[in-house]
């Protein structure tokens, strides 16, 4: 469809007041025009340097196929590189031939299969909480918690600036259903109290946090974060998605990491990286748990996760404990890339976890590092407007325990060639 002008009137438009004037004849405007004003991308397109979308052809894990080259992934969440392995895919195997390709239903209904109780039992025995409930994906997870917990006008959702857009997106439910929202500057934590402290103590709150944050790889000051709810009356959700088998005991994340699983009200994460699936699950308190199984209209009119991809998570949970030296690898992994790009100049988002984020700064520059890359055999993801502010523009990187060191070196490797190339070192 081309992009148009209407200008076109109704019949009262057109017509006469009583007054015997003509009434002002209204613009007319296209819910599509800004469609049709989306240029960028295809602009992006034509330059040879548009990064996302492009499909693989194969997956190995550390090595893909995209249009017929073999390329060293360096931007997938498969953090302990389970994704290919042959135990995972035979239990998703196994159970397509029992359950079938779709539960056909939802949770609530029709839609729950064994294996879902199974996986909640092992995950809440896994994190050490009494109840867990899984969904359909790590997204939905989010918007299950903020919204079903936060309604009322006197109930506030506090949340971290850099929160996953999961959290956002539940947080503005939250507020479309009269509750009200609050955020803080990234990870600061005296802006988090001087948000509190703008807040009624009595009333309910709750502190929304990525544990381990996407973009940057930082974990949040969990410490802190926890001192506070205690201090001012507020309970704490931590998203884990991109720190479950990559920090904490045996992988168990944030909370653990810190050695504060019993102050952690909520956590939520995703089966799309540690666990080599797709779902999402949450953990808590069996009473708070079960409310959001009965109220939650992200679990009550979704389709439930299909049997092939819970199987599929169950037996990546059951390797990530029987083989926990892949958490080592991954760490060990990622350190190596860390510090070599580090001792050649480049500026680096402060973290330790499996994300390596290079600050490049400028947008041009970041998209053409990231051809660059691509053309050396090398995959990472492009940053650019409007994902991250003007002048954060970044490549980040993220590793898998498989990764092999002339894979990791070669990427170091090239990063400092088309550094120096592109002036950016």
């Amino acid at each position: 469809m081309e992009s148009r002008e209407t200008t076109g009137t109704t019949p009262t438009d057109a017509s006469a007041g009583s007054n015997g004037t003509t009434a002002r004849t209204p613009q007319l405007r296209d819910l599509f025009q800004k469609c049709y004003d989306f240029t960028i991308a295809d602009e992006v397109k034509a330059k040879g340097l548009y990064p996302y979308f492009r499909p693989l052809e194969e997956n190995e894990g550390p090595v893909v196929m995209i249009e017929g080259r073999k390329i060293i992934m360096a931007g997938s969440n498969n953090y302990l590189g389970l994704t290919a392995d042959p135990r995972v895919k035979e239990a998703a195997k196994k159970a397509i031939d029992k359950y079938g390709t779709s539960c056909s239903g939802s949770r609530y209904l029709t839609g729950t299969v064994k294996l879902h109780v199974e996986l909640e039992e092992k995950l809440a025995e896994f994190f050490g909480t009494e109840d867990c409930m899984i969904i359909s994906t790590g997204y939905q997870a989010g918007q299950a918690i903020v919204p079903t917990l936060v309604q009322g006008r006197g109930e506030y959702v506090v949340s971290d600036k850099d929160n996953h857009a999961c959290i956002v997106v539940a947080n503005l439910m939250a507020r479309g259903a009269t509750a009200n929202v609050e955020r803080y500057k990234h990870n600061d934590m005296e802006d988090l109290e001087r948000v509190l402290q703008k807040i009624p103590l009595e009333a309910p709150k709750l502190i929304a946090t990525d544990g381990v944050f996407s973009v940057s790889g930082a974990i949040v000051n969990l410490p802190e974060v926890v001192r506070l709810a205690r201090k001012y009356n507020a309970r704490v959700m931590v998203d884990d998605a991109h720190a479950v088998g990559v920090i904490g005991k045996g992988g168990r994340g944030t909370a653990s990491e810190f050695g504060l699983e019993k102050e952690v009200d909520l956590t939520m994460g995703t089966f799309s990286k540690s666990f080599a699936s797709l779902g999402g699950f949450i953990v808590g308190e069996r009473a708070v748990i079960n409310y959001i199984k009965h109220q939650s209209p992200a679990l009550i009119f979704s389709a439930s996760p299909t049997a092939a991809s819970v199987a599929a998570a169950l037996k990546a949970l059951e390797i990530m404990q029987q083989e926990p030296e892949r958490i080592d690898r991954l760490i060990k992994n990622a350190s190596r890339v860390r510090e070599g790009l580090k001792s050649l100049g480049f500026r680096l988002m402060d973290a330790r976890t499996a994300i390596v984020s290079v600050i490049i700064g400028d947008q041009d520059k970041t998209l053409l590092f990231w051809r660059k890359l691509y053309d050396a055999g090398i995959f990472v993801n492009a940053f650019v407007r409007p994902g991250v502010m003007p002048g954060h523009e970044m490549l980040r990187t993220s590793y898998m325990s498989t990764h092999e060191e002339w894979q990791l070196d070669k990427i170091v490797s090239e990063f400092g060639r088309i550094g120096k190339e592109l002036g950016i070192i």
